[in-house]
């Protein structure tokens, strides 16, 4: 069944919310609800299933959380859950655990978020206290329903948060095993900002006549520019730095989010960009809750102007400011883009998403303009011309702002002292040239070479042929096989494998290919460009609770 946009006057209070909820949202300054919450909500109130498609920062979480409480607060409630939301990251765990209790705060509701890298002490004491709203990542759930330490006997309401994103990273067994502890008869809710056919394939095994809604892009009239600007550069990978420098003193943005691929890449970016003057932090899984929480808080206080982080660190963050999106690389996959560029132009502001891409990346490029709907134009690098106008125009605006707001009678002096001896206009110019030398406006900069762009080639052992399948690795195909020390003993699972280096390293799970887990290690095979990216980005991870050895396997089998 297929939804349409419904036309109400009455804001939240016209959806048939209680009045605990709708006093919430107007101390929390809610005033009208998004075109995503005007349509999930009333059947989400009526018991419906629901699959909704719909962008990052269409307010999602209030479309689903709403509808859970107003229905929690009619139910006896016990020790076990009522609700249950899936979500892919701990990020996202505690973003949306903590609207859920800023919207249920005058019903009382439990709410605990689960997730890896949080202590599980805590979690256990809070689980056998009693909890109405579990929000956590699949791993952590199913690690506590393994442990019998939660029970969803209960459950009447499970949500699927950013469904595709928690495919990608390998949950699809574990999604499975969860919902099969989940009674029959619950009501089942899947979000989603795309909708592969793996998506589908969920929706028609596990919710009945689901409600369909799709949030498309608002239509753009005629003469009217995008929200989102996107735009990419063609830069071969030894001159990205220079030329994400080169990009950011031309853009000037107020607040940007630098996407890197692995967490050494971030602390890479982080460091040259601060040798280059701004103010960066970096933000990526090796750091722990505390740090990231408190890089956030300087971001949204304007002490931090870019934030270079991976995408799982990423994920779920909303920064009013934000101007900008940099991709420093493509990511592995064309949904992967869409969370990406989802950080800009929210709620009606307007952003820019810029790409740094390699000659060899235009065919992903045509795969995210397929899958968006819009097109990415490629641009020519600023040159260093370019780069000294722009920052010729940077002077002109600081100076215009003096003018029009500072008191300058204080100076008055200087200028008379000078006037006996020099012209006023010299003088004006000398001024300008040590505001400018001072800002380091003539900083010398080497041009950056341009790539030749050359037509890709097919070939059959690349391609691959099924929608969201692995793919076809013939004998020309080159793969590393990696050693991780970790096997059947931990109670490992090839999901596990999955989930971790698809999370930490940003390789598509598609693209992973043969696991075999023996009983103290396992060896799985992934792309030979990206084996030393895994390699790299897992030496700090964990899995199962572990931080096994990972390395290249020594011996060829």
């Amino acid at each position: 069944m297929e939804t349409h946009a419904l036309e109400s006057d009455a804001g939240f209070a016209g959806l048939g919310l209680r009045e605990e909820l709708l006093r919430a949202l107007t101390n929390l300054g809610y005033e009208e609800p998004t075109p995503i919450q005007q349509e999930s909500i009333p059947p989400l109130l009526a018991g419906n299933d629901l699959v909704g498609q719909a962008a990052t920062g269409t307010g999602k979480t209030a479309a689903f959380a709403l509808p859970l409480l107003h229905l929690l607060a009619d139910g006896k409630r016990g020790t076990g859950p009522m609700a249950l939301v899936l979500v892919p990251t701990r990020e996202l765990a505690e973003q949306v655990s903590q609207a859920v209790h800023r919207y249920g705060r005058d019903l009382g509701v439990r709410v605990l978020p689960v997730y890896g890298g949080q202590p599980i002490g805590r979690q256990l004491q809070a689980l056998a206290r009693g909890v109405d709203v579990v929000v956590g990542t699949p791993g952590r759930v199913l690690d506590h329903i393994e442990r019998e330490t939660l029970q969803l006997s209960d459950v009447r309401t499970v949500v699927l948060d950013e469904a595709d994103e928690m495919l990608d990273m390998g949950f699809a067994e574990d999604i499975e095993a969860i919902l099969s502890e989940t009674p029959a008869e619950r009501q089942t809710v899947l979000f989603s900002a795309t909708m592969p056919p793996r998506i589908d394939s969920i929706a028609r095994r596990h919710l009945r006549e689901p409600v369909r809604i799709t949030m498309g892009r608002k239509a753009v009239a005629p003469g009217e520019v995008p929200l989102i600007r996107q735009t990419a550069y063609i830069v071969a990978r030894a001159h990205r730095s220079a030329a994400l420098g080169r990009i950011l003193d031309v853009e000037v943005p107020t607040s940007a989010i630098v996407f890197c691929r692995t967490r050494e890449e971030v602390d890479q970016v982080t460091e040259t960009l601060n040798g280059r003057g701004y103010r960066a932090e970096a933000l990526h899984g090796g750091m722990s809750q505390d740090q990231r929480d408190r890089v956030m808080g300087r971001l949204r206080a304007g002490t931090t102007e870019l934030l270079v982080a991976t995408d799982v660190a990423a994920r779920g963050l909303d920064v009013e400011q934000l101007t900008h999106v940099i991709n420093f690389n493509l990511p592995v996959a064309p949904e992967a883009y869409v969370h990406r560029i989802g950080r800009v132009g929210r709620a009606g502001r307007e952003g820019s998403a810029i790409t740094l891409a390699e000659p060899r990346d235009q065919r992903m490029l045509k795969a995210i303009e397929r899958l968006t709907g819009q097109r990415i134009t490629l641009e020519k690098l600023p040159t260093v011309t370019d780069l000294r106008a722009r920052r010729l125009e940077v002077t002109r605006t600081a100076l215009q702002t003096s003018l029009e707001t500072d008191d300058l009678e204080r100076f008055r002096v200087v200028l008379d002292s000078l006037t006996d001896e020099f012209d006023v206009e010299n003088i004006a110019l000398a001024a300008v040239k040590l505001l400018h030398e001072a800002a380091g406006g003539d900083r010398d900069e080497d041009e950056i070479p341009t790539p030749s762009v050359a037509p890709e080639r097919r070939t059959p052992q690349t391609r691959d042929p099924r929608p969201g399948g692995r793919r076809d690795r013939g004998h020309n195909a080159e793969v590393a096989r990696l050693f991780f020390g970790i096997g059947r003993r931990a109670g490992l699972r090839p999901q596990d494998l999955v989930g971790a280096i698809a999370g930490e390293s940003g390789l598509a799970s598609r693209d992973i290919g043969a696991i075999q887990i023996t009983d103290r290690f396992s060896l799985v095979e992934v792309p030979e460009p990206a084996a030393d990216m895994v390699i790299a980005a897992m030496q700090r991870a964990t899995i199962r609770g572990r931080r096994p050895t990972v390395r290249r396997e020594r011996f060829v089998r």
